[in-house]
């Protein structure tokens, strides 16, 4: 994969968005993933997992996409509070998440099938 290339897919799996990510979550890149998850929004769904098995960097502005989906989906009115998963079991990118402290605010799974 060029630098700079990040491929986004989308699906629904038992009442949850799956949006799997591969490539390089960057400053570059982090638009098309912002849109994947407003258009899963505005559809109207709440309940997000983003899969990261196969990502292979995550900077800041990957990051804030995240937060911003985690602000939005519980800050919908007339929706129940929502959810964000994260799959995620790549200690360089688990260490971007600790240090952040942001592995506070997300819900970090080894995998879907762990997600309560």
């Amino acid at each position: 994969m060029a630098t700079n290339e990040l491929t986004v897919t989308t699906r629904n799996i038992g009442g949850r968005h799956l949006i799997a990510a591969a490539g390089e979550i960057d400053v570059y890149t982090s638009p098309r993933l912002r849109e994947a998850i407003s258009a899963a929004i505005d559809a109207g769904y709440v309940h997000l997992v983003f899969d990261l098995e196969s990502v292979d960097f995550l900077d800041s502005t990957g990051l804030g996409v995240f937060v911003g989906a985690l602000k939005r989906v519980r800050g919908l009115e007339g929706t129940e509070r929502g959810s964000v998963h994260i799959v995620c079991s790549h200690d360089r990118l688990l260490n971007t998440f600790r240090l952040t402290g942001l592995d506070k605010v997300f819900r970090i799974v080894p995998s879907f099938d762990t997600i309560a």
